[in-house]
């Protein structure tokens, strides 16, 4: 029953997945909206792996797309400065996009502990990945080594959610045998993520 709600919508979203979606997703994925790039590079590999989209050109859309964004924190935490970051950081509308004091400090800290190097680690780590941009910026980092580390990052990461889709767009038809296995892996992979947001949330909210 539920499967039956679900894969019409699947099925219209992958109708909807180019180049010009994989950059604005990406874009997305990489500011404060918890939006997760598993959804949006896997399904373009896959229809990479039967020629519908060019492999090239997909991974160059969402490194752009992912770089835009992070450009974006990385000048936002360089104009606003410390003080200000940290207040945003503490007003509602952040904590509900999973934004908070502590999410800002570690990723300084892990900045700081790492140097120009975290904003290429930083893309490869969840929960990092779209904050590492904030202590770069105040940090006054190097432009140029911003975007060197930064596109490098998400490139690798790309090319490993790519490579994913990919090779299970080739082994299509095993995928679909298996189908009701990796559709149920879907769902308890979207109830947990839904169970971690809203836990936290609350968890975050009664510590006020």
């Amino acid at each position: 029953m539920f499967s039956e709600l679900i894969s019409p919508i699947i099925d219209r979203y992958m109708a909807h997945v180019n180049y010009l979606s994989v950059g604005l997703l990406m874009t997305i994925e990489s500011s404060f909206i918890p939006f997760p790039s598993e959804v949006i590079v896997p399904p373009a590999g896959w229809k990479a792996a039967q020629g519908l989209l060019n492999s090239g050109w997909v991974l160059l859309a969402a490194t752009i797309g992912a770089l835009i964004w992070a450009l974006i924190n990385y000048y936002l935490a360089l104009r606003l400065g410390r003080k200000v970051v940290y207040k945003l950081a503490n007003t509602r509308r952040a904590h509900m996009l999973l934004i908070d004091k502590e999410s800002i400090e570690k990723a300084e800290n892990y900045f700081r502990d790492h140097g120009k190097i975290s904003t290429f680690i930083g893309r490869l780590l969840p929960a990092i990945r779209q904050l590492i941009s904030l202590p770069a910026g105040l940090a006054k980092m190097d432009i140029k080594y911003f975007i060197l580390y930064t596109t490098l990052g998400a490139l690798l990461w790309n090319i490993i959610l790519f490579v994913t889709g990919y090779i299970l767009g080739q082994h299509r038809e095993k995928v679909k045998e298996y189908n009701h296995i990796f559709t149920n892996i879907v769902y308890g992979v979207i109830i947990a993520a839904i169970l971690f947001v809203a836990i936290r949330y609350f968890l975050k909210k009664k510590k006020k």
